[in-house]
């Protein structure tokens, strides 16, 4: 239309079909100002535009609105490259589709324009969920190290790329990727947007775990009140020499947690040695932990060090510590007073300077009661406690857990990840889990095994979980408390906000004191649309 077409005629007219969501004096919603996703447009040619609007109020000195702003900024030039690859050049999108390699593409705004097959994958999003939104949805937020790398190169035109980055899956679990990210030009040499390629490196990562022993926080997963508790614990009790007491049912990841805690601390260049007190029999545990000297018994030909020598500088964990028996444990205590012992058959001390993390299944509080263990070993080892929760009552970690497990499982699969059905999920969710993590882990790869197609079903379940009863707390249903849990409370307060603003997302995240991706990708998670 031209300029005379258009001046002096009512705007829901010229921009017919379009919806406008800016307060006006056809409107009666609260919103002064709106910054939308990109809107489609055609123009009288029947031409398609797609365009990036932010519209504000205009008021007069009374305070009195008096008319609104409008800006529109045609994407036309990237809007083309994409309409190539879906529509002219088939033969494109089929390639970039089947890539092994992860892409997404993004407008100057920063908003995803085209998202491949295998980016789908790895990032748990369909396609649909992400056109159009903030390209810092699918990472840490605004702020995260990726995104400004891609915002730079859009801004310069120079690549860049990073073996460190990280990307938050539709579940809410981080995942390392090694990614580069180019500016993407037009015929005219002209920045219309920016590229970004990227590779999941869960595998790599899980190599370099067996081969150098190192874990991170992001091995262990919980969203659970409880366990962002355990995690804040760790985090700060990791650089200290602190002595740390373990205790947790079977299966609740006590060896895991001491990994992490060894990884986080300044002692993490030296060894971790690992000691199963209930494996070793009792004749024998003196000498494995403290070792022994030429002569001492028959057949010792040598000096042979104990564990705690080969944890010199490092740390030791001393994995079921309450089995130990009461004839060592004498022993065991001056090693935490004094850091020095004598091996078996010794006449002289050996010095070592080690941290002890011990861990154990049974409450060595109940074995100091009936006199199975030394009250002032207890104390010794008890300076910092952490008690890992069972499964069942943590079920809101449930969701994040189980992808969580099956990518980690599948990572070495040509054939991908396969789904979940709601039936199976249903199941999972409402299993109570005896053998906690460890017994989920057994059953997901029972059900990987098993299942052939893309999809896991009730049947590819161990049938003892098929038939057995669901856990149930008196009046509550599960699904409902898995399926929020305790996010109950941050759902009904994000909530509350969308409809105090009317629905306007960056006054929503503003009031909340949250990024706008943030906010978006907490939507998606608890399953809230407005």
């Amino acid at each position: 239309m031209r300029e005379l077409e258009v001046v002096g005629n009512d705007c829901r007219e010229v921009f017919s079909g379009v919806p406008c969501l800016v307060k006006c004096m056809f409107s009666d919603r609260a919103d002064a100002e709106i910054e939308e996703p990109v809107v489609e447009i055609f123009d009288e040619e029947d031409t398609r535009h797609l365009v990036t609007r932010v519209a504000t109020s205009i008021y007069g000195p009374d305070r009195n609105m008096v008319g609104c702003m409008t800006i529109l900024q045609d994407q036309s030039p990237i809007a083309d490259l994409i309409n190539r690859v879906h529509h002219e050049e088939r033969s494109l999108k089929i390639i970039l589709d089947n890539l092994d390699v992860s892409i997404f593409t993004v407008n100057r705004g920063g908003l995803i324009t085209f998202f491949n097959r295998a980016a789908e994958k790895i990032s748990g999003y369909n396609r649909s969920q992400v056109l159009g939104e903030p390209f810092s949805a699918v990472f840490e937020g605004d702020s995260a190290s990726d995104v400004c790398l891609l915002k730079a190169s859009i801004a310069d035109g120079n690549s860049r790329s990073t073996q460190n980055g990280r990307m938050i899956t539709r579940d809410g679990v981080t995942i390392p990727i090694r990614a580069n990210y180019i500016a993407l030009r037009n015929e005219k040499g002209t920045i219309v947007g920016g590229l970004a390629t990227f590779h999941d490196l869960t595998l790599i990562r899980q190599l370099n775990q067996v081969v150098n022993g190192r874990y991170t926080f992001y091995d262990m997963i919980g969203k659970s009140p409880t366990m962002q508790k355990i995690f804040e614990m760790v985090n700060v009790v990791s650089e200290s020499n602190t002595t740390i007491l373990v205790e947790g049912a079977t299966g609740t990841g006590k060896d895991l947690l001491a990994k992490i805690i060894h990884s986080a601390s300044r002692r993490s260049d030296k060894h971790m040695v690992k000691v199963n007190c209930a494996a070793i029999p009792d004749n024998l545990l003196e000498s494995e932990l403290f070792g022994y000297a030429k002569g001492a018994f028959t057949g010792a030909d040598r000096d042979k060090p104990g564990r705690f020598k080969e944890a010199d500088g490092g740390t030791i964990f001393l994995n079921e510590i309450g089995d130990i028996p009461l004839s060592l444990q004498a022993k065991l205590l001056r090693v935490l007073e004094d850091k020095e012992f004598y091996p078996l058959g010794g006449r002289r001390t050996v010095k070592v300077d080690v941290r002890i993390i011990s861990a154990t299944n049974r409450s060595l509080k109940r074995l100091v009661e009936e006199r199975l263990f030394r009250e002032d070993l207890f104390y010794r080892l008890n300076v910092l406690q952490i008690e890992l929760p069972l499964l069942k009552d943590r079920r809101e970690d449930l969701p994040l857990l189980i992808p969580h497990i099956i990518r980690k499982l599948c990572v070495t699969k040509e054939n991908g990840t396969p789904a979940i059905s709601k039936k199976t999920m249903e199941i999972l969710l409402n299993y109570d889990y005896p053998g906690n993590v460890r017994e989920l882990e057994n059953i997901l790869e029972h059900a990987l095994i098993i299942c052939r197609n893309e999809v896991i079903k009730p049947i590819h379940l161990p049938v003892s979980i098929q038939n057995r009863p669901a856990f149930h707390k008196p009046g509550v249903s599960i699904t409902q408390t898995v399926t929020y849990g305790s996010n109950n409370g941050e759902r009904k307060k994000i909530l509350r906000t969308l409809k105090q603003h009317n629905g306007h997302r960056k006054k929503t995240a503003r009031a909340l004191g949250i990024d706008r991706t943030t906010l978006w990708r907490k939507m998606k998670r608890l399953g809230l649309t407005f």
